[in-house]
């Protein structure tokens, strides 16, 4: 009798904790993606030259390893909106030159609408279904190296159809890292918050720009 009472309370304990975490992830990841629309229009409203963004491109990947050694202190938070404000600033030119494009404006909106129906949608269904998606992690790291060494060799030899199939790939597979990352946050598999958030922000973040390459190109195609 006892250990079952002890076994009741150590679950009780665990599921406020997961749902602890869960709350604190969607705060922090709604107050990170805000802070980089912020960032991203004071970008635009500047004018910085694509230089410009791939240098904030850098410095942000290498904040990224210190967000991830920080996660575990107070100190996290500062890093984490450190890395998200130069990730939405280096947008600033490439939403700058869909701007510029007729309609322009409707196809940021459309990718923005586009990217918030695929993150709630994923995120709706990890959480009611409360599947475990972890065995979807060895596919997606491989999905992920080949779409870089993919990504790499179109640098070279910029084929249009490829930059297509290379976006497409990598809105697949973010998506499935949603879903995954969401599984687990739920299962217990991931206990900080602050990693939480930099895993779900890395995967809206790039399903909206290819998104919006994807809808730049087939928009040009009309």
């Amino acid at each position: 009798m006892q250990s079952n009472m002890s076994f009741q309370t150590a679950s009780q304990s665990t599921a406020l904790e997961i749902n602890k975490v869960l709350k604190n992830t969607y705060m922090l990841l709604s107050m990170t993606l805000g802070f980089s629309a912020v960032t991203a229009g004071i970008s635009m409203a500047m004018n910085l030259p694509s230089g410009a963004a791939l240098v904030m491109t850098l410095v942000a990947f290498g904040l990224m390893f210190v967000v991830n050694k920080k996660a575990d202190s107070a100190s996290g938070i500062y890093w984490i909106f450190a890395f998200t404000g130069l990730m939405g600033a280096s947008l600033g030119p490439m939403l700058s030159s869909y701007a510029a494009m007729p309609g322009g404006g409707a196809l940021i909106m459309q990718a923005l609408g586009g990217t918030a129906l695929i993150f709630f949608a994923l995120s709706g269904y990890a959480l009611t279904s409360k599947k475990d998606f972890s065995f979807m992690g060895g596919f997606l790291m491989v999905g992920m190296v080949v779409a870089l060494v993919a990504m790499v060799a179109n640098f070279f030899f910029q084929i249009p159809a490829l930059s297509l199939a290379i976006s497409a790939a990598i809105i697949m597979i973010m998506s499935g890292l949603i879903l995954y990352d969401t599984s687990r946050i739920i299962n217990g598999g991931e206990r900080n918050y602050i990693r939480a958030t930099i895993s779900l922000y890395l995967s809206i973040y790039n399903i909206f720009v290819h998104l919006l390459m994807l809808l730049g190109v087939l928009n040009n195609d009309d």
